[in-house]
């Protein structure tokens, strides 16, 4: 993996797990919300895996079944993805 692209997935991984960070402590205090639209495409950026810590270590969104099964989704697209991209690339 070059470089770059690795300190991309470390960034956004972070940025990401920062963000669903600010929405827990949001609900907390009863503040707007950061849209799950944007959560789910910061995961589909390449931050799943910071959003997945961030559900596990924080316990944010992880009765939301809706919200689980797209993140799972997306998660299972990516994996399919870097599977395809290592056998045929």
């Amino acid at each position: 993996m070059p470089q770059s692209l690795f300190y991309y997935f470390l960034v956004i991984n972070i940025f990401t797990f920062v963000v669903f960070v600010i929405d827990k402590r949001r609900a907390i205090y009863n503040e707007r919300r950061v849209p799950e639209k944007i959560l789910w495409l910061l995961a589909i950026l390449g931050g799943s895996l910071g959003g997945l810590i961030a559900m596990e270590l924080i316990k944010h969104k992880n009765r939301k079944m809706g919200f689980v099964l797209v993140m799972l989704g997306i998660i299972l697209a990516q994996m399919m993805i870097i599977y395809l991209a290592l056998k045929y690339l």
